[in-house]
């Protein structure tokens, strides 16, 4: 699994060379309509289990939470279960708000 830092999301979001990975965004739903990163896939952490079949298992995702523990956990997770290229937001949305999107809400 890799970690990576908002800055560093934002840099590959920014790259039109480089595919653009599954931003898999793994809180609630009271959370993602707070605040969430432009074209995130809503699927909570409870849900992921369930939902595993909707995922590709070749593309890349990068798994996003509010501070980045649910979302370890959750590429931790898809690893285990054969997805390949997996990544963490380390710091969450909230390192996203602080770090990239001045404008967003934070909670």
């Amino acid at each position: 699994m890799d970690i990576l830092s908002a800055p560093e999301l934002a840099a590959w979001l920014a790259d039109a060379s480089r595919p653009r990975p599954v931003l898999l965004d793994v809180r609630e739903g009271w959370e993602y309509e707070t605040c969430h990163i432009e074209g995130a896939l809503l699927m909570p952490m409870n849900t992921i289990p369930g939902r595993i079949d909707d995922l590709d298992e070749d593309a890349a995702i990068v798994c996003i939470c509010h501070h980045g523990a649910r979302s370890m956990q959750v590429a931790a997770f898809l690893e285990r279960n054969g997805f390949g290229k997996v990544s963490n937001l380390t710091g969450g949305i909230h390192a996203w708000a602080l770090q990239v999107d001045g404008d967003m809400p934070r909670y």
